[in-house]
């Protein structure tokens, strides 16, 4: 039985402020045509369809045109909503759209829905896990302690039967220990969303969404697949896929991937002004491509976003890489008579660090642990 495993397809993202719509409808096509070429058994959707709980029209509309699309070629859909999506808009109509192959998670409510097939091999069970969050669990099993990730997935594997004869595939989206993330996926602070790989066990095949950059986590068969596009210029040289799962006989899985071509590549590009403006540096490119330019003049370029968008109109980002910027990134006191506090001096340390500024959810967390660490140390002076 052969599988295309898909997640995190953001449908509706805007970028820098550039919509992405056009781009979602490309590559989804051509994800259509794989799937046709392939004679997939089935279609696996790991979560983040939208990019917003409340996604636009523009962006309902081209999923269920993608929707229908699989449906119309009698290919099933296993879909499970992300931390990008509202669960309940998502499963509107789910027990309709059975009817259609269409199977999509609903609210989890202490059970995990599980879908069956079957091949000359035997069945297959295919279970789909909405994101879960501890106090999704807690709200179903309040008697049981539930304070973290891992403790509200265990607690739902507890109260799931799998029947491990059978070959059995999940379909979730959650962060596993040890993977790799990128810019534009959602970070909790101090990586309370981690959650062990050997809560798997049970499962031959794990279909994970949530991590943007194609990997296995662990084992080979708990794997991410990727987002289809770049969502981020920390993306800029992956390349993206769509992942090919074939299961035989209990225990025998191949997994390969298949590249995907965007319409418009998102790329990182380099030198001075008169460089990047040359004939000869970008003849042969894609000068339509969603760029990321840095300069290494001295000077800044008055109105050089405008004219580089002269050649290259999808210019995302412009920034310069000289002296003056590199004195300008360093930490330093402020002066004579300025001193910054602690938290100044972390958000900072943060941004050169990460490349961007802390959200109010991060500055938040920093500063009241900043406030109990100060508290204990102040608690400890009054005790001796």
């Amino acid at each position: 039985m052969k599988f295309i495993h898909l997640s995190d397809l953001h449908i509706g993202k805007r970028l820098n402020e550039f919509s992405m719509l056009e781009d979602q409808r490309f590559i989804l096509s051509q994800i259509i045509s794989i799937i046709v070429q392939e004679e997939a058994d089935g279609v696996i959707l790991a979560g983040d369809i939208y990019d917003k709980p409340i996604p636009s029209v523009e962006a309902v509309q081209l999923f269920d045109c993608f929707l229908t699309g699989l449906a119309d070629r009698n290919v099933p859909v296993f879909a499970i909503s992300g931390n990008h999506d509202s669960v309940e808009r998502v499963s509107f109509g789910a027990q309709l759209m059975e009817n259609r192959g269409v199977y999509i998670s609903q609210v989890y409510d202490g059970t995990v829905k599980k879908v069956e097939m079957t091949d000359q091999f035997g069945e297959v069970c295919i279970y789909l896990l909405p994101f879960i969050k501890p106090s999704t669990v807690r709200h179903v099993f309040g008697e049981e302690e539930i304070s973290s990730y891992e403790d509200a997935l265990k607690t739902v594997f507890q109260h799931t039967s799998v029947d491990t004869e059978k070959r059995n595939i999940l379909v979730a989206h959650q962060f596993v220990t040890g993977a790799s993330r990128c810019e534009s996926e959602e970070v909790i602070v101090g990586g309370v969303d981690q959650v062990d790989v050997r809560l798997f066990h049970q499962f031959d095949y794990v279909a994970l969404g949530h991590l943007h950059t194609p990997q296995h986590a662990g084992r080979e068969t708990v794997r991410y697949c990727g987002s289809p596009l770049k969502y981020s210029f920390s993306e800029a040289d992956q390349e993206k896929s769509v992942t090919i799962m074939e299961m035989k006989e209990k225990g025998s899985i191949e997994i390969r991937t298949i590249p995907l071509h965007p319409l418009r590549d998102m790329r990182k590009i380099r030198g001075t002004y008169l460089q990047v403006t040359e004939r000869s540096f970008y003849e042969g490119t894609n000068t339509r491509d969603y760029l990321h330019i840095t300069l290494t003049d001295e000077e800044d370029i008055p109105d050089g976003m405008q004219k580089l968008r002269i050649i290259y109109p999808n210019l995302m980002r412009l920034e310069y890489d000289n002296r003056r910027t590199s004195e300008n990134r360093s930490i330093e006191d402020g002066g004579a008579g300025v001193q910054k506090s602690e938290l100044e001096i972390f958000e900072e340390f943060f941004e050169i660090q990460n490349n961007q500024p802390m959200s109010e959810q991060q500055r938040v967390f920093v500063r009241n642990l900043i406030q109990e660490i100060q508290e204990g140390h102040e608690g400890g002076k009054g005790d001796k």
